[in-house]
């Protein structure tokens, strides 16, 4: 009876073992969501949403982003700096882009992560994960 318990036993902790590791997979994550996209003076006024659930606070970020037009071309890319995106905390990031206008941006991709200072080398991009609020399809 005792092998029997001890199987039973082994068997429950290597099932919560894998739950946990789930969860930690699951909750290691940059989530970076594209919120709004307003016409400006200059432009088009974009607001993201970020939230780093990373295993260690970014203290500086910075995204490459490619901006997609009504012919499905890519009109720009650009780096927004994100600055720093502590952990387990969510941000909001405007940015004002000059000469670009709003109803022509069909999609917008985060192509690289150039800056990524705090995590350990290439987990901001690898946990990445993006979103959109709006009709705009926001990719990672």
């Amino acid at each position: 009876m005792t092998g029997r318990f001890a199987a039973i036993a082994a068997g429950l902790a290597m099932t919560v073992s894998g739950v946990c590791q789930a969860q930690d997979a699951a909750t290691t994550k940059l989530d970076v969501e594209l919120n709004a996209l307003a016409p400006s003076q200059k432009g088009c006024m974009m607001t993201f949403v970020a939230e780093n659930n990373l295993q260690a606070p970014i203290n500086k970020i910075s995204f490459e982003l490619a901006f997609f037009n009504d012919k499905n071309a890519v009109d720009r890319i650009t780096v927004l700096d994100f600055r720093d995106l502590p952990q387990g905390k969510k941000r909001v990031r405007q940015f004002d882009m000059p000469n670009v206008k709003c109803e022509t941006v069909t999609r917008i991709l985060i192509n690289d992560t150039p800056v990524c200072d705090g995590p350990a080398a290439g987990e901001c991009m690898k946990g990445l994960v993006t979103r959109s609020q709006i009709s705009v399809p926001f990719e990672g």
